[in-house]
């Protein structure tokens, strides 16, 4: 079935000389096998016959060898007055159903020469019903009923809780962002047709939808359409800070980037180690890209470019990942790709966090990296799913997208529902090698291993306790105290104890911050701003205008389909710097009004601790003044 509303592209050049050719070949008894479709003309006029009979010489023109072959019998076509408005075409045993609107358009574009309008319209709706026909007929091998197109496609598998098998695939489509005509959602068997029609008309099919015209093509033939030249690499939204403090250079959230397949020398799996809280006890999942600098060749140290990696993580975009575990369970969180700087993903969880990283090389060939990439551009900008903690999480996204990435990954044991369990898996099958973290200074020292800054914190923090008799013994414990609990202590420190202090009050103030935020985003969700007075206006707009570093198919709304080629990147790339300094000047607005609205006890515990950091830094000028300037031993 082919439904109405379509927004049809630009007509296949040369509509009037490929139907003449067609019809020619039929003419002289072409050899070929192919489908004979039979027009009923009951009721049609002399020029609606000779524009029918042109159509279907132009579909037949359009189809490959092989799709000839396929429906070498009888179809006869009809125009229906019947067909719902909404309906262009249906498919019904050995009747081709067209809706009789679409012929007058059909008319009046043949009798101008132009492939326009209905005239594409029509084509496109017939094209449709013969994809039906291809995907029904024995010779089509039910493509709609092929796993892999349906991994493609995005009919994904499920895990299932409990259990380490994968158990069916996801009802629903959620690759909605970006597609040639809705109506593909609708069930496989229209995603089948809807995207042979684009295959045979569209000239940059091979660009926008790449995986699957290279299933098409293996499995029809080449169409005959000329194909596009294909933009470079795959754009991408960075998805990192918007500011960055002082170093501007470091704000890189907002824009638009080109993964290249070729700069890449290895894809790794990414594991943040897991940690007390609830939500992050099994770690999280992502893969880490890492990719040389411009000018290095592909080699060993590409690794060191750390500034150039990005790294591929799910998340649950709500503005906020731990709001609610309750909306976690039930999927009421979209799941989206995000595209981060390594160094970015480094502070989160090493220094903030302190949550260590693992860096595990993927054995790809250099092919499977490609389609991976491939297949992660195509999550960017086409997926919106949804969270579930047990269900759909970080973990069983990352799987999907190496399974659907690399297909011979899908015959290998992975499913799973945590992270630290498809880390295990993908390093018992041999794909993922796990040596690299034997030997752990190695590890650290060649990027394999990024440590929570936990350990260095704890190892300062043994410095001051020894030499002021701090009461705590651990680290957690020291900065989990307040700043006016800490101050005494720290009023008691020699030059080294004092050094090690100030680290300690630097990190406790990032962690304030994290919850300060923590909590202002609460009260914004949980009251739906009431109480917030002009920040929640401010918050409001941010978190609509940081949307689309989640979802980047919004800022194309409208324009064209799939990955995104030249000229709408030009657009994209043109707009970039004006979003960027606007979502930094309402960070800035932001970050005033939310100092106002810290309560009376959030106050104090912020100043307290800028006063702590204010006096060890003056204590410490000082104490290093009455050494004579030696050097800390």
């Amino acid at each position: 079935m082919n439904p109405a509303g379509r927004n049809p592209r630009r007509a296949g050049a040369g509509f009037r000389a490929l139907a003449l050719l067609a019809a020619l070949a039929c003419a002289a008894g072409h050899a070929q096998a192919a489908p004979r479709l039979r027009l009923d003309s009951t009721g049609l006029q002399p020029d609606e016959v000779a524009a029918s009979e042109r159509l279907l010489a132009e579909a037949v023109a359009r189809l490959t060898p092989a799709m000839r072959t396929a429906l070498d019998r009888e179809i006869r076509v009809q125009w229906s007055p019947r067909l719902d408005a909404r309906v262009h075409g249906r498919a019904i045993d050995d009747r081709l159903l067209l809706n009789r609107n679409l012929l007058s358009g059909l008319v009046a574009s043949h009798g101008a020469g132009e492939g326009d309008g209905d005239g594409r319209a029509a084509l496109a709706a017939l094209l449709h019903e013969l994809g039906h026909f291809l995907d029904r007929g024995a010779n089509g091998g039910a493509m709609s009923r092929d796993p892999r197109l349906r991994d493609l496609a995005g009919w994904q598998i499920r895990a299932t809780p409990g259990l380490t098998g994968l158990m069916g695939r996801r009802r629903g489509n959620d690759f909605r962002e970006r597609s040639p005509d809705p109506y593909e959602l609708h069930s496989p068997r229209e995603y089948v047709a809807v995207n042979l029609e684009h295959f045979l008309l569209d000239a940059d099919y091979a660009c926008r939808r790449p995986a699957l015209y290279r299933y098409f093509a293996q499995r029809w033939g080449a169409p005959a359409v000329a194909a596009a030249v294909c933009a470079d690499g795959f754009a991408y939204v960075d998805a990192g800070d918007v500011s960055a403090g002082a170093d501007a250079a470091m704000a890189t959230g907002g824009r638009l980037g080109t993964l290249d397949p070729e700069r890449i020398y290895q894809v790794d799996y990414l594991l943040a180690e897991g940690n007390d809280a609830m939500m992050s006890r099994w770690g999280h999942s992502m893969l880490r890209l890492v990719i040389c600098a411009p000018g290095r060749p592909r080699g060993p140290d590409c690794r060191l470019d750390l500034e150039h990696h990005r790294v591929l993580s799910f998340r649950a975009f709500v503005g906020d990942l731990q709001i609610s575990s309750w909306r976690g369970l039930t999927g009421r969180y979209p799941s989206r790709l995000f595209v981060l700087p390594l160094d970015q993903v480094i502070d989160e969880y090493t220094k903030i966090e302190l949550r260590g990283l693992q860096s595990v090389p993927l054995r790809l060939e250099r092919a499977e990296i490609a389609t991976l990439v491939e297949r992660a551009a195509q999550l960017h900008w086409s997926y919106d799913g949804h969270y579930f903690f047990l269900g759909n999480n970080c973990a069983v996204e990352t799987y999907k997208l190496l399974r659907d990435g690399v297909p011979r990954l899908g015959t290998a044991d992975l499913g799973g529902i945590t992270p630290t369990g498809l880390a295990r898996r993908l390093q018992r099958t041999g794909i993922a090698d796990g040596s690299v973290l034997a030997d752990p200074a190695r590890a650290l020292r060649e990027g394999y291993r990024f440590d929570s800054l936990r350990e260095r914190f704890q190892t300062l923090f043994e410095v001051a306790r020894v030499r002021t008799g701090l009461p705590q013994r651990e680290v957690e414990d020291w900065l989990a105290a307040s700043p006016q609990q800490r101050r005494p202590w720290l009023e008691r420190a020699d030059l080294k104890a004092a050094a090690a202090l100030l680290v300690l009050e630097q990190a406790a103030r990032r962690q304030q911050e994290s919850r300060f935020r923590e909590a202002f985003k609460r009260r914004y969700l949980q009251s739906g701003g009431d109480e917030l007075g002009a920040a929640a206006g401010i918050l409001r707009t941010l978190l609509r205008e940081t949307a689309w570093m989640s979802r980047p198919a919004d800022l194309l709304e409208g324009a064209g389909y799939g990955l995104p080629q030249a000229e709408e990147r030009t657009a994209l790339q043109a707009g970039s710097a004006a979003r960027r300094e606007r979502l930094r000047d309402l960070e800035r607005q932001l970050d005033q009004q939310a100092r106002s609205l810290l309560s009376p006890a959030q106050a104090r515990d912020r100043e307290a601790v800028d006063a702590n950091i204010e006096w060890l830094g003056a204590h410490l000028r000082e104490l290093h003044r009455q050494a004579g300037g030696l050097q800390l031993n």
